[in-house]
């Protein structure tokens, strides 16, 4: 029988909650979630699980996350352009792109751009425009 997964949540760190936390509310529509002292930014049926100022790393995790050491991509649900005016509203510099690159779902093109502590952001999007 083949194994069917599908990612639930990945964890990242953040140095400063209110700074982070309005980051990814504000610029990538995170609904914020508080489960007792822990938060998490979730997004659908996907979440990103924090280390942070006053969060003890489960044993298991023996490296903790550091701040700027991810690289995560979000699918952008529009044209690209959307994502560059959304960026940019938000005072958010985009690093790189427009550009090609491909994705779970195959070709798309994608802006790169940072949070807060330093890390690797990329909105992608497969939606072709004429």
């Amino acid at each position: 029988m083949p194994v069917k997964v599908k990612l639930d949540h990945c964890v990242i760190h953040v140095s400063n909650w209110e700074r982070s936390n309005a980051f990814y509310r504000d610029v990538m529509g995170a609904e914020i979630v508080q489960n007792g002292n822990r938060t998490a930014y979730r997004f659908g049926d996907t979440q990103l699980n924090l280390h942070g100022p006053g969060v003890q790393p489960a044993q298991v995790a023996r490296l903790p996350v550091q701040p700027g050491n991810s690289d995560l991509c979000f699918e952008w649900s529009g044209p690209i352009e959307g994502a560059v005016a959304h960026l940019n509203s938000c005072k958010v510099a985009v690093e790189e792109g427009p550009m090609a690159r491909s994705g779970a779902k195959g070709a798309g093109t994608s802006v790169y751009f940072r949070d807060p502590d330093g890390s690797l952001l990329e909105f992608l999007s497969y939606v072709t425009t004429a």
